[in-house]
């Protein structure tokens, strides 16, 4: 009977034990020495509501990176911002993106109903679509170009219910210089097929999604793979893959699956300070976020507007918030710790503030790393 409770015992992952496992996974904790695009695929895309972001989270997770690799990569068409997983803007490969899309069709059409679905009934939105579509590929517009051009055939309809029935409905992705570093624009779109002359997979495998969204953020639960994906129904996709799969527990009792040969790192792994982007995929991709931060602090991250800021972790856990600032020449990192921190950490964090300042702000006349409150 010992022997048994042990064993059920060694199998339940406490949040710490699902944290290391995350960070491992998610290159945090230690930078890795990958091809940026390798690494954009490792992740399954990053989040990208704001145009920064994927710098950010690039630059904290791959040894090395700087601004032009990504920068790159979007302007030869190698890397895309699109709609994906719960309907929001993504970066991913080229390639991931062709699979990705018709796979979460589910999730843009369930997106477009939640908010425009009165204002729809008894439009043909299929035409609507390809009718969008027609102009988006003769040149990229903005959603409101898109709308205003559209409403001319479709006088009743708001320039916002139309254009966000292309955007459901038309794969679009986002041109540049629209999300390249040191470059404004406007985010004006055209559709996936046309930009990356490929169509989109006919025959998206979700096996193989599920798998890799475990290893990339696994440990995971069902709800958790629906948080990160915004689809319903994938309890059907694990009971399938549920033999090449193992199992365990979290401390609520809830059964996570993972891929066998998946980093598990101990739980006192040693985890140094990181500086997270706004929207970082961490903050996004679980039902239950305890791997990765309390709910004391979520609202002090999470805003009522929906933005997600960007935060400092210490140990592994979220333990405060940053920003830059920039004012007469000088740039200064921000940052604003929840609790008193031990100073060796504060000399740490310190440390890799000012590597994220001269990466941020390599031309500033003055640079300076502000800590608060720790």
């Amino acid at each position: 009977m010992k022997e048994c409770m042990n064993k059920v015992t060694a199998n339940v992952l406490d949040s710490k034990a699902l944290n290391r496992a995350m960070l491992a996974r998610q290159m945090l904790l230690s930078r890795v020495k990958l091809p940026v695009l390798d690494a954009i695929e490792r992740l399954v895309g990053l989040q990208a509501q704001a145009p920064n972001a994927p710098y950010f989270a690039l630059w904290t997770r791959v040894e090395s990176f700087r601004q032009h690799q990504l920068s790159d990569l979007i302007q030869e068409r190698k890397a895309v911002r699109m709609a994906l997983m719960r309907s929001t803007l993504h970066l991913t490969s080229a390639s991931d993106a062709m699979q990705l899309r018709p796979w979460l069709q589910d999730v843009m059409e369930r997106s477009l109903n939640g908010t425009y679905g009165k204002q729809l009934k008894g439009v043909d939105i299929a035409q609507l679509a390809q009718a969008g579509r027609k102009l988006i590929e003769e040149e990229p517009l903005t959603f409101k170009e898109l709308g205003l051009r559209l409403r001319e055939s479709w006088p009743d309809l708001h320039p916002e219910v139309i254009s966000g029935v292309v955007r459901n409905l038309v794969p679009l992705v986002q041109t540049p210089p629209r999300g390249i570093w040191g470059k404004s624009g406007l985010a004006k779109h055209t559709s996936a097929e046309f930009w990356l002359g490929q169509a989109l997979s006919s025959q998206p495998n979700a096996d193989i999604m599920v798998k890799r969204y475990l290893a990339a953020f696994g440990p995971a639960t069902v709800k958790d793979i629906q948080a990160w994906s915004g689809l319903s129904r994938i309890t059907d996709v694990v009971e399938a893959i549920r033999p090449e799969l193992v199992t365990f527990r979290d401390v609520q009792g809830s059964e996570l699956f993972d891929l066998p040969d998946a980093p598990r790192p101990d739980k006192d792994t040693p985890s140094e300070p990181r500086f997270l982007g706004e929207f970082d995929n961490t903050l996004l991709s679980y039902a239950n976020r305890n791997r990765i931060i309390e709910d004391k602090y979520r609202t002090r991250v999470f805003t009522v507007n929906g933005i997600i800021r960007a935060a400092i972790l210490i140990d592994g856990f979220v333990a405060g918030t940053w920003k830059l600032k920039h004012e007469h020449g000088k740039t200064s990192l921000c940052i604003d710790c929840f609790e008193m921190l031990p100073q060796q950490v504060v000399d740490a964090l310190q440390d890799e503030g000012t590597r994220l300042l001269h990466f941020a702000a390599p031309e500033a006349a003055a640079k300076e790393v502000v800590i608060q409150s720790c």
